[in-house]
């Protein structure tokens, strides 16, 4: 499958975040203020965000799909990684806010008295949340989109908040009238932790951060292909969905030019095989003949 075509398939699972946060937004914040439940009307601002957030990740979508020119000769493909980090400050912006809110009503005391109403459309959107996370989560693992990793991981932390007002909106009306105010704090910790861990992720990427682990694994693919004798350097990156490998790799100082350049075509052809969308850069130093003997 194309980049060209992954990346339609990810801007699916983004139109469908928009589609539902617009309308449960509209949905919980109407029943929130008529139902008088500030658990609810925090969940209804947190999704009316994050039609911003879903926005974001949209726009980097289609600007990854840009083709390489002479200013991005590796394409565009971190402008995904660049919306999640705009979806991650718009999360924590959102988060404080609530906790700020919140806190303020339960400090004096001011709980509000909110209707079942509430507690059913809560709950409600809980249920369309998870289903749009077990969704953009499973797509963005078959694409391997950040940006939609992100997005998902939004609408799952979304539908943990549905859940908590729920809670808080039962407890309040069964003699715990503070467990509503309560429940919007919690609210916007999970959003600010969420936001957090996006931020992470995605900062790693930008700073050409990469994983240890896999890095590792690459390496041994690289070892095992005949005629290395050794790695003597080996870096990582990520664009996109698509790693790049730079390595120095040693071999036999005897060999001619061609012999050469069939080790390096070795590690290409066996890098995508048991690295998908792996490439790699691979650069040829004589091993000292002393080692040979």
């Amino acid at each position: 499958m194309e980049r060209s075509e992954e990346i339609k398939k990810a801007e699916k699972g983004a139109w469908l975040s928009i589609i539902v946060y617009i309308l449960l937004s509209v949905l919980k914040l109407a029943v929130g203020y008529l139902g008088n439940s500030e658990a609810l009307r925090a969940d209804g601002l947190n999704n009316s965000t994050d039609v911003v957030v879903s926005v974001a990740v949209l726009i980097g979508l289609k600007i990854s799909r840009k083709p390489a020119d002479e200013n991005h000769l590796y394409g565009h493909y971190r402008a995904e990684s660049v919306s999640s980090l705009i979806a991650a400050m718009i999360m924590t912006l959102v988060g404080i806010q609530i906790i700020i809110n919140a806190g303020r009503s339960f400090l004096l005391s001011d709980y509000s008295n909110p209707d079942m109403l509430t507690s059913w459309t809560a709950l409600f959107g809980a249920f369309v949340l998870f289903f749009v996370y077990f969704y953009n989560r499973n797509l963005a693992k078959k694409l391997n989109s950040s940006s939609l990793m992100a997005a998902a991981q939004d609408s799952k932390s979304d539908a943990l908040v549905s859940v908590g007002a729920f809670i808080g909106i039962i407890g309040a009306k069964f003699g715990m009238p503070w467990l509503d105010s309560f429940t919007a704090i919690i609210v916007g910790v999970i959003i600010i932790k969420t936001a957090l861990s996006i931020f992470h992720e995605a900062s790693t990427l930008l700073t050409d951060g990469f994983d240890q682990k896999r890095l590792a694994l690459i390496r041994k693919t690289v070892e095992k292909t005949e005629g290395v004798l050794d790695v003597k350097d080996i870096k990582a990156r990520e664009h996109g969905n698509k790693v790049y490998v730079d390595t120095t790799i040693l071999v036999n100082p005897n060999l001619n030019v061609v012999e050469s350049h069939k080790i390096t075509e070795d590690i290409e052809k066996k890098m995508l095989v048991e690295h998908k969308n792996t490439f790699v850069l691979v650069h040829i130093e004589p091993y000292e003949l002393k080692d040979l003997s």
